[in-house]
């Protein structure tokens, strides 16, 4: 249910392995979208699409090379990128699900579904639609353009901006010689009012306006991730990494634990808890510091942990993991 990144991704996984399954999208086929910036890890993706036969990198649009940071301090600094990237996303979802048997427009109920299937996979995303809601969540409104610049773009790589208390940031994505994606969500609601302000600063001429809700809540505070038929994959069970607002990545990687578990689902969600345990500490350090009562010597533990976990999986983020970095975020 959901063909998003992790649906999508898992039907093509789910090719050709005897099982009978069919997918279902709520919206229209020709309404069919990705929404948030289409920014992910090349070398991780490119071992994804290898596992279903497809090519990453003929939806390839521009390979980073440095990512620029300005805190809302004025401090300001640039990172060193090594895989960081923009690619078609709708484009992959398309190719994912391209020979799949899709069924668009308004889902059936769940008591349907479980009258005429043996497994209903939940990743409808922030929607969660078929999973019981959760007591207590936590998530930031987004809000995005696509961008067209005809005199010449203002950066041509990434650039960011974290708001004050690190309540979100603000992006800008570059999509090739003259396009990009330029948003922000953030905690706060002064999202829109950023997006805005750059577009007035910077001009361009506006292609596509998207906006949705993001789930920051981790998993440790998502469960159930089971109830009944019904299991979730990718973000409907909190896979965002919530320094960053990324979830291609987690999801991705989270429906690869669900194919080596599939037939446990109390199997899966230990493996699952055991993944994504560091993106509790992760969230925690995003959300004390929302709160505005973070302080990096009470947190020092949670925070070294972070980095290290960063530090060894650099290649897996796509950049210079360095805690002179990480210390200027934490004390903007």
């Amino acid at each position: 249910m959901g063909m998003g990144v992790a649906g999508s991704y898992l039907m093509a996984r789910l090719a050709g392995t005897g099982h009978d399954v069919a997918g279902y999208e709520m919206m229209p086929k020709e309404r069919h979208d990705s929404i948030c910036a289409w920014g992910t890890i090349r070398p991780v993706l490119e071992e994804f699409c290898s596992k279903v036969g497809v090519d990453f990198g003929r939806f390839l649009i521009h390979d980073g090379r440095q990512m620029s940071v300005r805190m809302n301090n004025g401090v300001g600094f640039d990172i060193g990128l090594h895989g960081l990237c923009t690619y078609n996303k709708l484009g992959l979802i398309k190719e994912f699900i391209k020979d799949a048997d899709v069924t668009y427009g308004k889902p059936p109920a769940l008591a349907d579904l479980e009258s005429e299937y043996d497994v209903i996979v939940d990743c409808t995303g922030f929607h969660r639609a078929y999973l019981p809601k959760l007591e207590k969540d936590f998530f930031l409104p987004t809000y995005e353009y696509k961008v067209e610049y005809e005199g010449g773009v203002p950066y041509d790589d990434f650039y960011i901006e974290p708001f004050p208390g690190m309540s979100g940031y603000f992006w800008y994505f570059p999509l090739g010689e003259k396009w990009a994606h330029v948003g922000a969500g953030d905690y706060n609601k002064n999202h829109i009012k950023a997006t805005d302000a750059f577009l007035k600063k910077h001009g361009g001429k506006i292609l596509q306006t998207k906006g949705r809700p993001i789930r920051l809540a981790t998993p440790n505070k998502c469960k159930p991730f089971y109830s009944g038929k019904v299991v979730g994959v990718g973000e409907s069970i909190g896979t965002v990494y919530a320094l960053l607002g990324e979830g291609i990545i987690p999801s991705m990687q989270c429906a690869e634990i669900f194919l080596e578990n599939m037939g446990d689902f109390a199997a899966y969600e230990r493996a699952v808890d055991e993944h994504y345990k560091v993106y509790a500490k992760v969230f925690n350090f995003v959300h004390s510091k929302i709160r505005r009562d973070f302080s990096l010597v009470r947190s020092l533990p949670d925070f070294i942990s972070i980095f290290r976990y960063m530090k060894k999986h650099e290649d897996r983020f796509g950049m210079d993991i360095r805690m002179a970095d990480l210390i200027k975020v934490a004390k903007a």
